[in-house]
């Protein structure tokens, strides 16, 4: 470490040491996520643990496993997060396309204001508990079907147990929203963030003695092992350098003169981000590919043939698995920028404020310029997406790699570590500034 860097450092402690308020902020974010590894830990009533934890034990690999890996283990133990944040993220997807296709809901968006923006959320909310709902009769009626070598994985199934899991599985996903909202209010960073990124975190121990357990049992090398610890700090680093890049265009915008004074004339830069979707792509791909599986578990293998053919042929791992998983996630890369970049309407906004791209004309001419860089920088960031989601699938099938993190836990870890120590370090540098105007004014008083 350089000097400058040491003494950066050393500046950046003594001004957190001294910002109470970003302690107090960083405390309550941690004894809010406690709150929520406890929660894990509470199973749903109705569940023979050992007979579930056998069950579990053989389809780890599979679609319980998937979920496992963002809940915490909270479906390992069948506990009343078993679904975590997943029915409100859905909703606010939905939500989103709605808003984009439906006319009134785009412009209750766009001329509500603050009104409008809450009307948005209660819907969502809406739409989360009706979710919860489905999936949590869903959840019940899979778990009456399943059974193990030791007999079934609900004591006494019935419309008792269907209504008591549902009203749980309900009460513990609004739990999570309300918890995640106070995380956004009274702490630093996103409250449903923070929680997927630490139901991923959680199990990283379990999943690190693990693997060392296998080299001690001679299954995996040990230069096998440090080849994948280098390649895991790779994909980081790639993840990190892909989700900062961006293309930076000039904006320039005429003088005016009011009175004397010339006003105006400076330029500026608009930032478009290289992967403009974040990990909604991966994780819509994910969704539509583990419906199959889904539907396939429900039923207990006895639904109709072709359900039974899809959830075979898209299993991890499976090249079919594999195509539709990388053609997905581009299709969905183009789609959801599409809703949050409109080129149109950003050089009508341009055009209107005086603002203009060096050797383009306003008006249409931006737009169209605007359209081709950001369809070149989707195609980009799809690619990337792609390839940083779809390497892990090819570890864990092709050399039975326990890579805890797929691709779009990765992802989601990676970014949410990003933005929360961005606006840590934003709490720090904002706590500098207004001790440097205390000591200014305390000077100028002098």
């Amino acid at each position: 470490m350089s000097s400058t860097d040491h003494t950066n450092a050393q500046a950046n402690m003594g001004a957190f040491s001294k910002a109470k308020d970003l302690q107090k902020k960083i405390f309550f974010v941690l004894f809010a996520l406690v709150v929520y590894r406890l929660g894990t830990f509470i199973p749903i009533p109705g569940i023979d643990s050992k007979v579930f934890q056998e069950i579990f034990a053989q389809n780890s690999g599979g679609l319980l496993g998937m979920f496992d890996m963002f809940v915490g283990g909270a479906v390992q133990r069948m506990s009343i997060f078993a679904l975590g944040v997943m029915p409100y993220i859905s909703a606010s997807i939905i939500m989103s396309l709605l808003t984009h296709a439906n006319p009134t809901l785009s412009q209750l968006k766009k001329e509500g204001g603050e009104l409008g923006r809450q009307k948005i959320n209660q819907y969502t909310r809406y739409g989360t508990v009706l979710l919860a709902t489905l999936q949590g009769y869903g959840l019940s009626v899979g778990l009456e079907s399943m059974g193990g070598s030791i007999g079934s994985a609900v004591i006494d199934p019935g419309l008792f147990f269907r209504l008591s899991t549902v009203i749980t599985i309900i009460g513990g996903t609004i739990f999570l929203l309300w918890l995640g909202e106070q995380i956004t209010q009274r702490g630093i960073g996103n409250g449903i963030s923070l929680i997927i990124f630490a139901g991923i975190v959680a199990n990283l121990p379990s999943a690190i003695a693990g693997t060392f357990e296998l080299v001690r049992t001679g299954a995996l090398s040990p230069f096998f092992i440090i080849a994948l610890i280098f390649f895991v700090v790779l994909i980081f680093v790639f993840i990190v350098f892909m989700e900062r890049a961006q293309r930076r265009i000039f904006v320039q915008y005429p003088k005016r003169q009011v009175g004397n004074k010339m006003y105006g004339g400076e330029g500026s830069h608009m930032p478009l981000k290289l992967n403009m979707s974040g990990v909604i792509p991966a994780i819509f791909a994910s969704s539509v590919l583990l419906l199959p599986l889904t539907l396939s578990g429900l039923t207990g293998g006895k639904g109709p043939g072709f359900i039974n053919f899809l959830s075979t042929y898209l299993s991890h791992g499976k090249p079919l698995y594999l195509i539709l998983y990388f053609s997905l996630i581009i299709f969905f890369c183009f789609f959801y920028t599409s809703i949050v970049f409109n080129p149109k309407e950003t050089a009508d906004n341009l055009k209107k404020n005086g603002g203009f791209v060096p050797g383009i004309r306003p008006g249409d001419n931006t737009a169209d310029y605007f359209d081709y860089v950001l369809t070149r920088l989707t195609l980009v960031g799809a690619i990337y997406l792609g390839v940083v989601c779809i390497i892990p699938e090819l570890m864990i099938s092709k050399f039975s790699v326990p890579f805890y993190f797929g691709g779009t836990s990765l992802l989601i870890v990676v970014v949410v570590m990003m933005d929360t120590i961005g606006q840590i370090q934003s709490h720090l540098f904002a706590h500098q500034y207004q001790d440097l105007l205390k000591k200014t004014d305390f000077k100028g008083g002098l």
